[in-house]
């Protein structure tokens, strides 16, 4: 069954600034990739809204409510030193996290095996009380949420390869073992968290890496801690904070990978999925600054992606 693509054109109206690295140029390198001819033949499907309710089971209502209330009118308005809302980012925002919630539902109701969330704002910073670091909703996170309540499923995993930790996700489910929680990043670095003694209710793996770390001992570290843990956890999903700022291309960040690598590592986790959630999995667009490589990042992840059955 082939792979669907959820997006939606709110993700390239939501700017937050001229100069911000988080803009709308990225999205639209996403939507390039996609122009390909082998990526041609996948359906695309509109990110529905998410509900208050729906992002409530991660955010505290209060922020949810509060977030929503201050999207301006015009202008910006801003969140942290980082984080800003124009007009449309409130719509962006939900569709974001709807596009996780209808690719849930898609892939659960037997639609197809795997699918791509090529939406922004991302979202694996947004803590339950708190948007920041360019994040307003945990779009992950509400995905894993939905998957557990709506659809009953017991176990639900979460890698992520953003090259920033996802401290917002790490701290959705920091004592839920049935959440498993496995990031790749650059450490230290923002957002400060994700050291190795950071483990949870044992169902947080973290691989912090070194500035300057290639592809190597990215791999290395995939194989030696991510993805044993992965098939001791037998997930019955596996969901994919899907950042491609640890490029050796990223202005953002110092860590050498390129898009051979991100093809290995989805590869590497439909394989999990292929054998233990009959080929469920979804990925969401995290980061990924610099946009000839998300363009290429995005190209080599999907084709990977594509290969779940």
């Amino acid at each position: 069954m082939p792979t669907l693509i959820f997006d939606h054109q709110s993700s390239e109206e939501h700017d937050m600034g001229q100069g911000h690295p988080e803009r709308p140029d990225r999205i639209r390198a996403v939507r390039k990739a996609l122009e390909a001819e082998r990526f041609k033949g996948l359906e695309r499907r509109q990110a529905p809204q998410a509900t208050v309710q729906q992002i409530s089971r991660v955010h505290e209502q209060s922020y949810v409510e509060h977030l929503i209330a201050a999207v301006p009118e015009e202008g910006l308005v801003r969140i942290d030193p980082d984080t800003a809302m124009c007009p449309a980012s409130g719509e962006a925002a939900l569709r974001a996290a709807g596009a996780i919630i209808g690719a849930i539902d898609a892939v659960m109701n037997g639609d197809a095996n795997s699918a791509f969330c090529a939406v922004r704002p991302p979202g694996h910073h947004a803590e339950p009380n708190q948007g920041m670091g360019f994040c307003l909703f945990n779009n992950v996170a509400i995905g894993v949420q939905h998957a557990r309540q709506i659809h009953n499923l017991e176990r639900v995993a979460v890698v992520d390869f953003d090259v920033h930790h996802g401290n917002g996700t790490q701290a959705a489910f920091w004592s839920d073992p049935n959440v498993l929680f496995a990031s790749s990043h650059q450490y230290p670095f923002y957002p400060g968290t994700g050291g190795e003694d950071e483990t949870g209710a044992g169902n947080i793996f973290n691989v912090p890496l070194g500035a300057g770390t290639g592809s190597a001992l990215f791999r290395q570290g995939m194989e030696r801690v991510v993805l044993p843990a992965l098939e001791d956890f037998d997930p019955d999903l596996i969901i994919v904070s899907a950042g491609f700022d640890a490029h050796a291309r990223d202005p953002l960040a110092n860590i050498r990978l390129d898009e051979e690598d991100f093809e290995w590592i989805t590869g590497k986790l439909v394989d999990v999925a292929g054998e233990f959630c009959d080929g469920r999995i979804i990925s969401s667009l995290e980061g990924g600054y610099d946009l000839e490589a998300l363009e290429n990042s995005v190209s080599a992840h999907l084709a990977a992606l594509m290969r779940a059955q």
